[in-house]
């Protein structure tokens, strides 16, 4: 008969080898299912318009638009901030309206029109937005200010549409870009280095307003 701790000894070494049985046969099942055709279904081809070109991609289903512009496309100008949707650095306008363009996927944007910073304007043809931000100093670092102002241009956008914002007193009346309405409609797009009041100015002087 076995003593207690030869009886522990064997018990202890049939657990390890189990064990050691169940992570081969893991692994050799997950090998065997990952085959070159599995592999392929995780990428898929996306069209779409940016600035203007028709761009074709053939990309992990994981890339979101923002990877898609800057790392595929090479359009550096937008910029990844805090990759969370809070700070405004990565804004894009896709088919007229801004959009974080790191919360969603580059598949989900077939078919769409995109504008990034590089299709608004160029040295010695700006855009008036870009114009007047550095008319009115609406930056330092420079690192939100793509967002800033494709988020600009939407927002006067929005304002001649009529779409009201929380801060909209008359749902009925012509939006006109105020201050109080542009810092709402702004609120989404951080500016650590507080360039905040030129930011409104720039925008109120293109909106063509003074209030």
């Amino acid at each position: 008969m076995q003593s207690p701790i030869q009886l522990d000894i064997s018990r202890r070494d049939l657990l390890i080898s189990s064990a050691a049985a169940v992570a081969v046969t893991g692994v050799a099942g997950g090998v065997a299912a990952q085959s070159a055709e599995d592999e392929a279904a995780y990428t898929s081809k996306v069209s779409f318009t940016v600035n203007g070109q028709n761009r074709d991609l053939d990309i992990d289903n994981r890339t979101t638009l923002l990877e898609a512009l800057r790392e595929h496309l090479h359009l550096t100008g937008t910029k990844k901030g805090c990759d969370h949707g809070q700070c405004g650095a990565c804004t894009v306008i896709v088919d007229g309206r801004r959009l974080n363009s790191c919360l969603t996927l580059a598949i989900m944007r077939q078919g769409n029109e995109i504008t990034t910073i590089e299709g608004l304007g160029k040295p010695g043809d700006l855009h008036p937005m870009q114009a007047a931000f550095v008319k009115h100093d609406g930056f330092q670092c420079g690192y939100c200010t793509p967002g800033q102002i494709c988020s600009s241009v939407a927002v006067l956008e929005e304002i001649k549409a009529n779409i009201p914002s929380h801060v909209t007193g008359d749902l009925t009346a012509q939006g006109t870009a105020t201050a109080v309405e542009i810092r709402e409609r702004m609120s989404g797009n951080i500016c650590r280095c507080g360039a905040y009041s030129n930011i409104v100015d720039a925008i109120v002087e293109v909106g063509g307003t003074k209030a």
